[in-house]
């Protein structure tokens, strides 16, 4: 797939919804996720319906409770989150999944972020679908992105595109959907190899720890709080900003357009619940020192 956005609408694309019939997705999910979702209920006469869960993050239980209370027998599909993508924070989606297998409710876990920044075990995790991309941790190049379903979900699903591969099988009907470069695709391997001759365990252990170092130290400085545990975060982490900085959106653009052009640093500022927030993100070619020129930048807007 381009991405995992290509991924997701692939699987609501062959769900068979009645009216009525529900999907289930949550408030932090990714917003084209939820666009397409609110698309595939609207066009059968079914429900979108948003499960809460907190950020700042709580405890996995509080989130399998709320999972448990939301799923309804007009439930046809969850979508989870592996890594949140606005607010990083990665979910227990085996337990989530666990759940709705035990309520018979199908599992689309949205894994954009997780491919080389996590541990990975797809078939492990207990979902019927996972679409990730390959170009944001696991350094393909853009528009590289996967969809991987289980063997009995296989049957039905059909890519957004219908092509030369028409019932001829599931790997067969998404492996060509018209002319497309394929460069991202051929590349992929090589950069899955130079991951690997890296030491892949040794990479996100250190990007997972300098993340967690500069959430716990930006957060100390600006006198705040860590938004979550350090074992629901990966190699993100999204962090309140100072109440001087503003509370509008008006306000995040403002500040991420300034951040890129006066001191030449990308990082996505965020307005959620009425406050801004800043996503940091750590790679194997980051340092302390970045954080410490982040820290810098952010304080002379303030």
């Amino acid at each position: 797939m381009d991405n995992a956005t290509t991924g997701v609408n692939a699987v609501l694309g062959s769900l068979e919804l009645q009216p009525g019939d529900e999907i289930l997705i949550t408030n932090l999910a990714y917003g084209a996720v939820r666009n397409a979702a609110a698309f595939a209920a609207g066009r059968r006469g079914a429900r979108l319906v948003t499960l809460e869960l907190p950020f700042p993050g709580a405890e996995p239980a509080d989130y399998l409770n709320r999972l448990a209370k939301a799923l309804t027998p007009r439930t046809r599909l969850a979508i989870l989150d592996h890594i949140t993508s606005e607010t990083a924070l990665v979910l227990p989606l085996a337990e989530m999944a666990a759940c709705c297998r035990a309520a018979g409710v199908p599992v689309l876990a949205d894994g954009a972020h997780a491919p080389g920044a996590i541990d990975l075990n797809i078939p492990s995790l207990g979902v019927d679908y996972y679409t990730g991309n390959l170009h944001k941790w696991a350094l393909a190049p853009k528009g590289c992105g996967f969809l991987w379903a289980a063997p009995e979900r296989q049957q039905g699903l059909h890519p957004p595109v219908i092509s030369w591969g028409l019932g001829q099988g599931f790997v067969q009907e998404f492996d060509w959907v018209g002319t497309k470069d394929p460069t991202p695709f051929l590349a992929a391997p090589a950069a899955l190899e130079l991951m690997q001759a890296w030491g892949l365990d040794a990479m996100q252990a250190y990007n997972h720890h300098l993340a967690w170092q500069a959430a716990v130290w930006l957060t100390a400085r600006w006198g705040l709080e860590p938004p979550a545990p350090r074992a629901m975060l990966g190699c993100m982490a999204t962090l309140p900003l100072p109440a001087s900085l503003g509370s509008t959106r008006e306000d995040a653009v403002r500040l991420q357009y300034a951040l890129l052009y006066e001191h030449r640093i990308e990082a996505p500022i965020l307005c959620l619940g009425g406050r801004l927030w800043v996503r940091i993100s750590a790679q194997v070619y980051n340092a302390l020192e970045d954080v410490e020129a982040l820290a810098q930048a952010i304080e002379s807007f303030g």
